[in-house]
């Protein structure tokens, strides 16, 4: 469990009862059912992902609409070197 081994799960028991002491039973009563309904959380979540859509409508529309010239509207624009040389800056120096 998480790699811990009996001597660690005793030191943990140990820490539990000098920190919690009479109140232990009803910590680890109130601890055992949050894990409880955390599960049942987590698989109602897993129940509504694994039920086929049937809160979703239906609809025959397509995903993404449809282009005349699909091909050329995902081409990128062409490249144009520039016809003049770079203008060089001058740093004045105070």
């Amino acid at each position: 469990m998480f790699g811990i081994g009996p001597p660690e799960m005793i030191v943990l028991g140990i820490i539990a009862l000098l920190l919690f002491g009479k109140r232990l039973p009803e910590v680890a009563r109130s601890l055992g059912k949050g894990i409880v309904e955390f599960k049942k959380g987590v698989s109602g979540i897993e129940d509504d992902v694994r039920t086929p859509g049937s809160n979703y409508s239906n609809t025959s529309t397509p995903s993404r609409p449809s282009v005349e010239n699909d091909e050329q509207s995902w081409k990128a624009p062409r490249f144009e070197p520039p016809t003049t040389e770079p203008k060089q800056e001058t740093h004045v120096q105070s």
